[in-house]
């Protein structure tokens, strides 16, 4: 199964290294363009692109998803799925492209927690309990069906970094199991209520 993997920091990172050492065809990784950084405007690549350099994977940058050049290079990968760990959101007819469709991991049990920051806001919240799920993108964000969730205590003395960290590590195990399913045909897709 041919899959092509977006994201752009550290926490995508472990997705795609733990996809790597499962030996899943990635035939391509989509991350956001360099950025000119801190007080010299030094030229900053992502946390993902630095890794999939070092892979020797085949990187595309865009600036707009929307890009027909970038379409075109995107639909010649041949992908069958499609995974995402902390992107952006995609046009439909990006996440529509591959026929198993386009997956996404979240940093929370959703419905709880969709958008940006979902790891702060537990924090924040003062929850007890936090955890990763996996599902088909749909039109509104994070809003398709569910694949799998993994549930994680939060210790009290947790902060947002913490959180961060125990969630990338179970998040990457979570894909790992979503994408074996796919490939087996073997899940059920849960409507998100709330």
């Amino acid at each position: 199964m041919k899959i092509v993997f977006m994201g752009t920091p550290d926490f995508a990172v472990a997705s795609l290294s733990a996809l790597l050492d499962a030996e899943c065809d990635i035939v391509g990784v989509i991350t956001a363009t360099d950025k000119p950084a801190g007080r010299g405007q030094k030229i900053n690549e992502s946390a993902v692109k630095r890794f999939a350099t070092e892979k020797g994977l085949r990187i595309l940058q865009p600036v707009k998803l929307k890009d027909p050049d970038f379409l075109k290079e995107l639909k010649s990968l041949n992908a069958d799925l499609q995974v995402v760990v902390a992107f952006r959101m995609l046009p439909e007819l990006v996440w529509n492209m591959p026929p198993k469709g386009t997956i996404n991991l979240h940093a929370s049990l959703l419905p709880q927690y969709r958008g940006a920051a979902p790891i702060n806001w537990a924090i924040i919240n003062g929850e007890k309990l936090s955890g990763v799920s996996t599902f088909f993108l749909k039109q509104e964000i994070d809003t398709g069906d569910l694949l799998f969730t993994e549930e994680l205590n939060i210790d009290e003395n947790d902060t947002a970094g913490d959180l961060h960290d125990k969630l990338m590590v179970i998040g990457a195990g979570l894909l790992v199991k979503t994408v074996k399913a796919i490939e087996a045909g073997k899940y059920k897709e849960i409507p998100q209520h709330g």
